[in-house]
């Protein structure tokens, strides 16, 4: 029986999967194995040594403490395409009711409220409100992961040019793109090109102020901007400068920050991508699925701060071994487990950095004393027999 606390409110159907019969849901635990998590913050908490595992219900982990996490063992699980389509669906609407200034009007039309001359008010006032058609226009995608790849190709069907930036893009998401997706090597070479910006890359301390006062004076003249991937990707005092010379003409923010409120052309939403019933469904169905295979299987995937590993079951036991990315180690483990007399069915080792994952499957008679001995392993941080 494994205890799984949650940090948040997570959807019923997500935890429907993990079965009573295996799993206990106690928010109160001291000890538990799991969490589950969305946007409640780790960083202060203290995580028990029972701690096996971390799932965010969610893309970005950076309400994790992951370094602390690899130190102790503890894999950190995120959900990655499984808000992917509630955000893309928010950019593209944001997207169309900013270039049409539907925001400023409907505001503007509230106050119409008891007017005399309502229809000729409606008729005189909408010539100020007038706003652009997305056809033809060009648009810069930064990211083309999951949401940034749904974003490319809906600009695509609008008729768009678009202009696509990452140096990363996986093989996946590169299938996953349109023909039509124009790819610029440089950032220099998108964005003087461009009539609307959305970004869509993690934050991570390399992408921090993507967008700044170096690549915004690189972007054309009442250049649109949207940010719906993190507040932290872009520089708001550096924007709000441009936008106060006209360098741009509007930005779409899902971040709220005290220094945007209030400003014309800045829009913000209280951080709405994924919240529809459908994402947060998705993203606590994959996270409970992590959470189990590991839990029960030792299987890693969509980790964070170790590599995914995944292999069937052969039988015996399976033994899971967390430990420093460094020579020797595989022989030491492979030396106990012969001493043992233990046969090796199946193995697997991958490594991310300084920090690596072996999984091996073994037939014999394992000894309720290998758990110490294994652990007792220079590198290993952490050691599971299942």
């Amino acid at each position: 029986m494994y205890t799984i606390k949650t940090m948040n409110a997570i959807s019923p159907v997500g935890l429907a999967k993990l079965p009573a019969n295996q799993f206990e849901i106690n928010n109160e635990a001291d000890d538990a194995q799991g969490i589950l998590v969305r946007s409640a913050d780790l960083h202060d908490v203290a995580l028990p040594k029972s701690l096996l595992a971390i799932a965010r219900a969610g893309a970005g982990t950076n309400n994790i403490p992951i370094d602390q996490c690899t130190e102790q063992g503890i894999v950190v699980f995120n959900t990655p395409g499984a808000n992917a389509n509630a955000v893309a669906e928010l950019v593209i609407g944001a997207l169309v009711s900013g270039s049409r200034n539907v925001p400023d009007a409907v505001q503007w039309a509230q106050g119409l409220k008891g007017s005399a001359t309502l229809a000729k008010d409606v008729e005189k006032g909408k010539k100020q409100f007038v706003g652009p058609e997305l056809r033809g226009k060009a648009i810069g995608v930064i990211g083309l992961g999951a949401i940034g790849a749904r974003v490319a190709n809906a600009a695509v069907a609008l008729g768009m040019e678009v202009l696509g930036y990452d140096p990363y893009i996986s093989i996946d998401a590169a299938w996953s793109l349109s023909r039509s997706v124009q790819h610029c090597v440089t950032l220099g070479d998108m964005l003087p090109r461009c009539d609307y910006l959305t970004i869509h890359v993690p934050y991570l301390p390399s992408t921090k102020n993507t967008i700044n006062a170096q690549t915004l004076a690189m972007c054309k003249d009442g250049v649109r901007v949207l940010n719906f991937a993190r507040g932290e990707l872009v520089d708001n005092f550096a924007l709000l400068d441009a936008l106060g010379t006209g360098k741009v003409a509007q930005y779409f923010c899902d971040f709220p920050a005290e220094e945007l409120l209030g400003v014309k052309g800045v829009y913000c939403t209280p951080h709405l991508g994924a919240s529809t019933p459908e994402s947060e469904t998705n993203c606590a169905v994959m996270a409970a699925n992590e959470l189990s295979d590991y839990l029960k299987n030792g299987n890693i995937t969509h980790s964070v701060n170790l590599p995914d590993v995944s292999q069937p079951r052969v039988g015996g036991k399976r033994i899971c071994i967390i430990h420093r990315n460094e020579p020797g180690a595989i022989s030491a483990i492979t030396g106990i487990l012969t001493a043992a007399n233990l046969n090796i069915e199946n193995m697997v080792n991958k490594g991310r950095k300084n920090v690596a994952y072996t999984m091996l499957d073994v037939t014999g008679n394992v000894d309720a004393g290998l758990t110490a001995q294994l652990s007792g392993i220079d590198t290993a941080i952490r050691v599971r027999i299942l």
